[in-house]
């Protein structure tokens, strides 16, 4: 192929050729020339020497994409190599870079059929300032501002230039730049804005130009929020855009910059600017958009930058009133002009659009949460007084009467804005997570088969903003609420939406009202709902309602545990939609009987008033009738719930006949499968049979997770004849791949016995999980499994390993802790070596089995170190090589469990008598690839655990515990005074060869400050996060798992303050079961 002389750059390359390459590459030519041409350009790209070419590229090429192929080469050395490069090199590229510029926008013609060429050049010259101003250039905005004076093209260039600066340093310089740079981006911005600032008012004041117009308030919009205050208010500006907002072409660029500045906070000095700004605003807003209009009808029908305003219009009315309502609410004149403006916010809430809903709702909630707390806060005043600045403020005739008075008239003035926000989250309450009922795009009810994260999110924000509004005023809540369902018995109003979104909203204020009001008001919405339950005909309508009634009264527990009547009609109610074949209706009401039994048990448990036995006895003598529409996982949701309501009995006789009782049918089941595998042990290979062994055992299964120790009679019934079926399941598979091969394990019959194995697994997992830990139960279960379960792991083809087998001991060690030390080595020698054969052939195969194998040693390291110590060297050294085999990962969970093993190994180590030798031996090769998946984009996410080793490594190394030297006496000549100084030059040598692109000291640099901010973990944290902009190899992408650790703290925080709320944290999510006594 003619192209590959390209690959010779010792003299200057064929454009011409190198053109007919890119087009190749983009072009339909065959796969085979897209192929080879995007190798050549690979190759021409990773040339250091290929950027020497890109002037006389740019020069010479004819084709748009060879240009912008030369830029990107650009790009790629100004990124990562242009401090490296000699002065006249990179002043001859920003020249020339600067100059093509100049010449492309200095006329209208060149300017509009160039301009996605000049785009590129703008953002390669941006790339340029980060590195070389203010240093190198000091000169570079004096001269742009000239520049623009020239020309109105080239201006409107200048103003794409600034706006491009403005977001590289203010909006994506986290995670790029250091932050000793951004800070000197954003001085210099700063200082020199004035020149800025004077031809952005000079073009709005003097331009007739449209795109010129709007370049300068595209990118005054970009400054707005980091600006000199003084620029925004003692100058015409405000004016200016305000003059620009009834102009329909320009209303939304200058409604966004209108936005930017309601958005500053800092305090009250520019208060009656705000004040002025706000009232002309909302003139001419009644003119733009008068106050009557259907606003979610007019979106509906207007066009792209109508619907547009209105968004921004949402924005700029929450964004002015998050930081300034305060001052609106000083005179009779400014509260009716913020009325007036939360009016509009209602309306526009009401648009059938979610972005728009999401910005109203953000602001509804952060409005209701600041009325709610000073309400809920008024033990407090002090802490009240100041969150709410009511020290500060100037306040209307009357309302000086002590704090109490102040806030109650505060909440006076949003009182009817809160009542008509009620019936707004009322009519667009979000889906719960727990109503499994939706109407399709065919307007069919059928159950949902994909939960939708957004609509979650958005009904946990709906939620709180409803308990809130619900705690400023219970009965306009209630009124409300029984007023649009009395519109649903009559009829006016009946719709599945409604009704829908009338019941979510029921159901989340749960837990917010006084129990008292709660049960009068509960009382008449189930009658209600039942009632309608009898009114409405057709199938679809009463699934509609059924999930209703179901979604509210599985979230008002404490409802029901006080009223057994209602409580038993309830379950019965539920028993009933147990038969109705409805698709979602039998799963929604085994999932709420599961729910409200965990919540009522000992109501189930003892003989109510005006009963002759206990619920649960009933229930049990009925169980075969109410189970038998059930399909097989409804069945076991089912049991789980009634082994909850056994759990709650004391009496351990009456426990054990009620567990009795509830399993006779799959005992009875069992008896008769294993009777008949006496007589013959072909039965068992009946694909029906093995199917209905699985549903046995997981039906044991949801029983054990909620007897827990409790459980013990049934599996010991049935555990020696489960492990013997283990045992000829396996050998059935192992026979079956060793025959079909690897391809008999993906077959249907293998897989059903499989199932059966893991099944069994699960079984013994869960209950040794939830049992009680008694040493005795361990005892009796954990010996006999040993070869059945271990030797048959060990004994198996890899395709044929259960993962299941490493949870199990995994759970097993968790349990019994040390008490496991002795097995250990057995465990050790049946899964160790097998295991890592399979999973260290590559990063894919056995994913399952990986997890669970590093989870195995993580708890055998944490609860029965002594027996690692114990393994030969080799041994050892396996173990050590899967961990840091573990941390290289990818995937992230086993990535994290091999870097918690390290952790707990190394401070294990640390205080055992092997601690010499064991860092003699592993210290360097930790830090070595500590210090690899650190600096590897990858492996992100497990910045916080590689900074926790590397710490831990650091402060080990200078606390003189190591007495002996870490490195080779034999190979270093002379000796280094000690292990820390030893450290330091070692890892300046590992990263000054990692990173040729980082200078002798800048590496010295950062090892001198780890080994300095050692102690304090958020320094050192700090430092590492610099260095990784600093060797570039984290430049360019999205940071934010560095991050993540303070985003967690926060989230923490944030549930704290949910907890001291009542109704804030549902009912049913809370951990304490209620005291249900």
């Amino acid at each position: 192929m003619a192209a590959e002389k390209l690959r010779d750059l010792s003299q200057p390359i064929d454009v011409g050729l190198l053109d007919a390459t890119v087009a190749a590459f983009y072009g339909t030519g065959s796969k085979e020339e897209r192929t080879a041409a995007d190798h050549i350009l690979r190759d021409l790209q990773n040339n250091p020497d290929m950027w020497l070419q890109v002037v006389h590229i740019l020069q010479s090429a004819k084709n748009l994409n060879t240009k912008f192929f030369a830029l990107q080469v650009l790009e790629g050395v100004i990124k990562y190599r242009w401090n490296a490069l000699p002065v006249e090199q990179r002043d001859g590229m920003k020249n020339y870079i600067s100059d093509v510029i100049v010449q492309l926008s200095s006329n209208e013609a060149s300017f509009r059929m160039e301009r996605l060429y000049v785009n590129k050049l703008n953002i390669i010259l941006v790339q340029i300032l980060k590195h070389d101003w203010p240093a190198r250039w000091q000169s570079f905005i004096p001269d742009l501002v000239s520049a623009a004076k020239t020309s109105e093209t080239i201006c409107e260039n200048c103003m794409a230039i600034l706006k491009l600066l403005s977001e590289e340093v203010f909006d994506f310089s986290r995670g790029e730049m250091t932050q000793l740079k951004i800070k000197e981006l954003k001085q210099s911005l700063n200082s020199e804005f004035q020149l800025i600032h004077e031809l952005c008012l000079y073009v709005l004041s003097a331009s007739q130009r449209a795109e010129l117009i709007r370049a300068t308030l595209s990118t005054l919009h970009a400054f707005l929020s980091w600006i000199p205050l003084g620029y925004i208010f003692e100058s015409p500006l405000l004016e200016t855009l305000l003059k620009f907002f009834p102009m329909p072409s320009y209303r939304n660029l200058t409604i966004q910059c209108l936005t930017e500045v309601a958005a500053l906070s800092f305090g009250e000095f520019y208060n009656a600017q705000y004040v002025k700004m706000y009232n002309i605003f909302m003139v001419q807003l009644q003119t733009i958009l008068p106050s009557t209009t259907n606003i979610p009808q007019a979106y509906a029908n207007g066009s792209s930058d109508e619907q547009a305003f209105i968004q921004n219009l949402a924005l700029f009315l929450t964004s002015f009133n998050k930081s300034h309502i305060r001052v609106l609410e000083t005179t009779q004149d400014n509260i009716a002009a913020l009325l007036m403006g939360l009016e509009y916010l209602i309306n526009i809430s009401y648009v059938d659009d979610t972005e728009v809903f999401k910005v109203c709702l953000d602001y509804w909630n952060s409005l209701v949460l600041e009325l709610f707390e000073a309400h809920h806060n008024l033990d407090n005043p002090a802490a009240t007084a100041n969150m709410m600045g009511l020290q500060q403020m100037n306040l209307l005739p009357g309302m000086v009467d002590g704090l109490g008075s102040q806030i109650m008239q505060r909440r006076q003035i949003y009182a009817s804005i809160m009542s008509k926000l009620r019936l707004l989250m009322i009519c667009r309450m979000a889906k719960p997570e727990e109503v499994l009922i939706v109407e399709d795009e065919n307007g069919n009810i059928v159950r949902e088969t994909l939960k939708d994260n957004d609509v979650l999110v958005q009904y946990k924000i709906m939620r709180e903003t409803l308990i809130y509004l619900s705690h400023l005023d219970h009965e306009d809540t209630e009124k409300q609420m029984l007023k649009k369902l009395s519109k649903q018995l009559s009829g006016e109003d009946w719709a599945w939406n409604n009704l829908n979104t009338l019941c979510w909203a029921i159901g989340s204020i749960s837990g917010s009202m006084m129990e008292e009001q709660e049960n009068r008001f509960l009382v008449m919405v189930i009658r209600d709902l039942l009632n309608l339950c009898e009114i409405i005909k057709g199938k679809d309508n009463k699934a509609v309602i059924a999930s209703n009634i179901m979604y509210v009264v599985g979230q008002y527990p404490r409802f029901l545990r006080a009223h057994w009547k209602f409580l038993k009609t309830v379950v019965n109610k539920l028993f009933e939609f147990m038969h109705e074949t409805h698709p979602g209706v039998q799963d929604m009401a085994c999932d709420t009987f599961l729910k409200i039994v965990q919540k009522c048990k000992r109501k189930f448990v003892i003989v109510q008033l005006g009963e002759n036995e206990p619920f649960v006895s009933e229930l049990l003598t009925g169980l075969p009738t109410t189970v038998a529409d059930l399909e097989p996982h409804q069945i076991h949701t089912f049991y789980e719930a009634v082994g909850n309501m056994i759990q709650a009995e004391s009496d351990p006789q009456k426990r054990d006949e009620y567990l009795q009782r509830l399993m006779n049918l799959p005992n009875q089941k069992w008896a008769e499968i294993i009777g008949q595998a006496r007589l013959s042990v072909d039965f068992l290979k009946d694909q029906e049979v093995i199917r209905t062994v699985l549903n046995i055992l997981q039906t044991n299964t949801s029983v054990a997770s909620s007897l827990g120790t409790f459980f013990l009679s049934q599996i010991s019934l049935i555990f020696l004849d489960m492990l013997n079926v283990y045992r000829m399941y396996s050998e059935l598979v192992s026979s079956s791949i060793a025959e079909g091969g690897p391809f008999a394990s993906k077959t249907s019959y293998v897989k059903l016995l499989r199932s059966v194995k893991r099944e069994t697994l699960k079984l013994i997992e869960t209950f040794l999980d939830k049992a009680e830990d008694q040493a005795h139960i361990g005892k009796q279960i954990v010996p006999p499994m040993l070869d059945p379960v271990l030797g048959d792991y060990a004994r198996n083809l890899p395709d044929a390993r259960e993962s299941e087998v490493l949870s199990l001991f995994a759970t097993i060690i968790n349990k019994y802790k040390g008490a496991m030390i002795d097995d250990v080595p057995r465990i050790f020698e049946a899964v160790f070596q097998c295991t890592l054969e399979m999973i260290t052939k590559n990063f894919e195969d056995y994913p399952e089995h990986r997890l669970k194998f590093f989870s195995l040693l993580r708890a055998i390291a944490a609860h029965c170190f002594p027996a690692l110590i114990r393994l030969s060297s080799p041994q050892l050294k396996l173990v050590m090589d899967s961990i840091i085999w573990a941390f290289r990962h990818t995937e992230r969970n086993i990535a994290e469990t091999g870097l918690n093993l390290l952790l707990e190994m190394l401070k294990n180590f640390q205080k055992s008598e092997f601690c010499n030798q064991f860092y003699r031996t592993y210290f360097l090769t930790i830090e070595q690839e500590i210090f690899a998946v650190l600096t590897d984009t990858f492996h992100k996410p497990g910045f916080k655990l590689h900074v926790l080793v590397l710490q831990h490594l650091f402060c080990l190394v200078e606390s003189g515990t190591l007495t002996e030297p870490l490195w080779d006496i034999a190979a270093v000549p002379y000796p280094y005074p000690n292990n820390g100084i030893f450290v330091r030059e070692y890892t300046i040598k590992l990263l000054s060869t990692s990173f040729p692109n980082m200078t002798g000291t800048e590496v010295t640099q950062f090892v001198s400050g780890l080994f300095d901010s050692r102690t304090d973990l958020s320094t050192f944290k700090n430092h590492i996060r610099d260095f990784l902009v600093q060797s570039k190899e984290f430049s360019a992408q999205d940071n934010k798992d560095l991050y993540a650790e303070e985003a967690a703290a926060q989230r923490e925080k944030d549930r704290q303050r949910m907890l001291s709320i009542p109704g804030l944290i549902a009912p049913n999510e809370i951990q304490d079961e209620m005291v249900d006594s």
